[in-house]
């Protein structure tokens, strides 16, 4: 019998499949992994807010301290801090690179991103983290056009069920332009923000 690989086993802990490999893996064991894994019902107010948490971490594959600092910089607006949150983190360039269709996963955005295979605006980029404006155009460079992973992505392997009304695509030319800034309701990402903010604000 095959070993769960980590993602699968991250995904049911979650409660939320992480890549589209885990969606069948998840909706035939939609329980945490491990001998009690069905059986856990105890829970808390703190454990459901931690979970939440988590969940948004592992969806834009961000470290602790790249959260902290987002919800530090949202509860420094007068928006919703939650929304706002969220805004912040799908301005990113792996997200954007992901919602677009450039890449499968957040995990392939985020290596694509650091192996210099993108542009913002004509610069090469390899901060994962950098933060997009509106009017912002995502591009692979030249050289990486022929490269397998971006050939299935050109052919449109990638893109999603949705798109994003917030960008730009043509897929054809491996390129995207954020339109403006992301609504919250547009976003597609699993997460009741507003009980992340309960848990860095407590």
């Amino acid at each position: 019998m095959n070993q769960p690989r980590p993602k699968v086993k991250r995904s049911r802990a979650l409660g939320i499949p992480l890549t589209p490999k885990c969606v069948r893996y998840f909706e035939r064991r939609p329980f945490p992994p491990g001998q009690h894994g069905r059986s856990r019902k105890s829970t808390s107010d703190y454990k459901v807010r931690l979970l939440e948490k988590q969940r948004l971490k592992a969806q834009y594959h961000v470290s602790e301290g790249q959260l902290r600092r987002a919800f530090a910089r949202a509860a420094r607006l007068e928006s919703k801090t939650g929304e706002a949150l969220i805004v912040d983190l799908e301005t990113r360039l792996d997200a954007l690179v992901l919602r677009s269709g450039l890449a499968r996963t957040i995990y392939q955005a985020r290596q694509v991103v650091t192996h210099r295979h993108v542009t913002v605006n004509g610069h090469r980029v390899d901060r994962p983290s950098a933060r997009l404006r509106p009017g912002d155009v995502i591009a692979v460079t030249a050289r990486s056009r022929t490269k397998a992973p971006f050939l299935v992505a050109a052919a449109g392997a990638h893109a999603p069920e949705r798109s994003a009304p917030y960008l730009a695509v043509d897929l054809a030319d491996l390129t995207a332009r954020l339109l403006r800034l992301p609504l919250r309701s547009e976003v597609p990402v699993t997460c009741q923000e507003q009980l992340v903010v309960e848990h860095y604000s407590r």
